[in-house]
């Protein structure tokens, strides 16, 4: 069973712009239903696989409310922001001079979806963040959270919304964006063995071969 997103959000994207990865959206219940949804599943021999959405929150997520503010602290680095109000992210939408913070900032599809900032492979700009600085691995712990969170309660595993889009200037063989998935494919291995991870990948040839990770199947 794939439940589409079902956490707390604004809905200006049925969902999928999440303003609370652990919290269940009022109009679906409580957390405590999912969590009874997940036992009443297995006692019929069903798994239930829950949609995550990691290249992106909504701007009503605290992490994006911290990220804005003008003082520097442990969310800045969180999304992808420019240094400048007027410099602009070539070939990609954002915003800017909307906030209280001097940068523009990266969308993915909507004004009110922030891009969550997993590096970029091919550096132009010095705002631009390695794919293994501080910032971005924060990011990939901060999701590695989020998935612990929802596995501890019954959950059985993930499919991953837009899984091959998280690095910025990846190469051909999205190689970056393997990596990050190679690395939380071996915290499932080692802490959740029977986990699934359904992947949504351009090209499901590239995402089971060419990434060096396993998916258990494609969406």
């Amino acid at each position: 069973l794939w439940i589409t997103p079902c956490f707390a959000s604004p809905f200006m994207d049925a969902g999928y712009d999440v303003r609370d990865y652990k919290k269940v959206a009022e109009r679906y219940g409580t957390n405590e239903d999912l969590y009874r949804l997940f036992g009443e599943a297995h006692s019929r021999g069903i798994r239930v696989l829950l949609d995550l959405v990691p290249g992106h929150t909504s701007d009503q997520h605290p992490w994006f409310l911290e990220s804005c503010k003008a003082e520097e602290n442990e969310y800045s680095g969180r999304y992808v922001w420019t240094s400048a109000a007027f410099e602009g992210i070539a070939d990609h939408p954002y915003i800017s001079g909307m906030k209280e913070r001097a940068g523009s900032y990266m969308l993915n599809f909507f004004a009110s979806q922030p891009a969550l900032n997993y590096g970029w492979l091919n550096r132009t700009e010095k705002w631009m963040s390695a794919v293994d600085s501080p910032e971005v691995l924060a990011t990939r712990e901060a999701i590695k959270d989020v998935m612990r969170f929802w596995l501890d309660r019954g959950c059985d595993g993930f499919r991953v919304d837009m899984a091959d889009s998280l690095v910025k200037n990846d190469d051909s063989d999205k190689s970056a964006t393997a990596a990050i998935w190679r690395d939380i494919r071996g915290m499932l291995d080692r802490d959740y063995p029977d986990a699934a991870l359904v992947s949504e990948w351009s090209n499901p040839y590239q995402s089971i071969c060419l990434g060096g990770f396993h998916m258990d199947f494609y969406l």
